[in-house]
């Protein structure tokens, strides 16, 4: 078997509420993301997606385009796509890597594709594919992004109101706001699991000095508090020990992390298959803290359905069971799925077909492409 063709649907997924990284003149045009369908000769047909975020990444819509469309598709034509590790060699090849993977946004839409079109071949879910079960369902958190204080109780009973009792939120460069902002919260969610998100925003007296006033306020950890360079500083966040630290920003591959925990940087991750180049890499990275004993939390980049979907079928196939900041569905408006993910209040089920276990609706593809200018990337 080999790989016939590839073919790229640029889009934007249409959003709802407010949101820091999709804000600008680009973020607030919609949820950047490229749809991947990969064909074998034989006809079998797998879906990816990659899903930049400008403000998030150095990765765009605009870039991702470019490089599937003229460094990755050249490199994955002609190959067998039962062969993932070659397939990653042969991007490595010509997306040479920097400190880490190179363009690993990008190429994680291209891992799903392979991975759900192996799938299909075989008949078997990803937790099959791997000798493990489904699980599931997951159970998500609700993100508190707020500009003011006085918009907190409003976003969180949106929150309640669909059956949500977690809460993670957007903390840093303002301690004072993120203190009173997790008081409030953890007020208004006192047996729920709080997860500050700091995005690397701190720099690092402000996060020593921080840290342990989240922890008074009712925090159960603390994410990304500095940028994943600034390494003298996490070490001495982590010898603190005021909350659990979790890396996110700067560990993409299996060697980051490996390096990083040797490094005495972190207690865990925070896992997002989208971030790391996809399936693959995010598998070794959460057997590697299993086996090290090692905090890992299920989290995403506003995944939509395709990105979503294989995430969810790496967290229940690794038995998660933390709420996972998975906000898609808060977010976005929109899906190409001829059947959408099924989510009851804050439990998401598992897809547990072939593959990734979803069927991409190729009519309401095209059109969101072309509703949302996608199509003039391809021109």
């Amino acid at each position: 078997m080999k790989i016939d063709r590839i073919e790229l649907f640029p889009l934007r997924y249409p959003l709802t509420g407010y949101f820091k990284f999709f804000t600008g003149p680009h973020g607030s045009l919609g949820r950047a993301a490229i749809v991947i369908k990969i064909t074998a000769d034989d006809g079998t047909v797998g879906w990816g997606q990659s899903i930049p975020i400008a403000k998030w990444s150095y990765e765009t819509l605009e870039t991702a385009t470019i490089v599937l469309r003229e460094y990755f598709t050249p490199a994955m034509v002609g190959r067998d796509p039962t062969d993932i590790d070659g397939a990653l060699a042969a991007m490595d090849s010509v997306i040479a890597p920097g400190f880490t993977t190179g363009m690993p946004i990008t190429r994680a839409g291209v891992d799903l594709a392979l991975h759900d079109l192996m799938g299909k071949v075989r008949g078997q879910s990803l937790a099959q594919m791997w000798g493990r079960e489904p699980g599931g369902p997951i159970t998500l958190s609700w993100t508190v992004n707020v500009k003011r204080l006085a918009d907190v109780d409003q976003v969180m009973e949106e929150g309640r109101r669909r059956g949500y009792r977690h809460f993670n939120i957007k903390v840093a460069p303002d301690p004072e706001f993120d203190i009173q902002l997790a008081r409030r919260v953890r007020k208004n969610a006192p047996e729920g699991f709080l997860w500050a998100d700091a995005n690397g925003g701190y720099d690092p007296a402000a996060a020593l000095a921080t840290a342990p006033r989240l922890a008074d306020a009712g925090v159960d950890v603390l994410e990304a508090p500095l940028k994943p360079n600034q390494i003298s500083g996490y070490q001495q966040l982590k010898q603190q020990a005021a909350l659990p630290i979790l890396m996110d920003e700067g560990v993409i591959s299996p060697t980051d992390l490996r390096e990083f925990y040797q490094a005495g940087m972190c207690d865990g991750v925070a896992m997002k298959p989208s971030r790391c180049g996809g399936l693959h890499s995010a598998r070794q990275q959460i057997e590697f803290c299993q086996q090290h004993d090692l905090i890992w939390l299920g989290s995403g980049l506003t995944d939509p359905d395709i990105s979503l979907a294989a995430t969810l079928g790496l967290y229940g196939a690794y038995g998660l069971n933390k709420p996972a900041a998975l906000n898609g569905d808060q977010f976005l408006t929109a899906s190409v799925l001829r059947v959408p993910l099924r989510i009851e209040k804050d439990q998401v089920h598992v897809p547990t077909g072939p593959g990734l276990g979803i069927e991409v609706d190729e009519q309401q593809l095209l059109e969101l492409m072309k509703r949302s200018g996608g199509d003039k990337l391809l021109k």
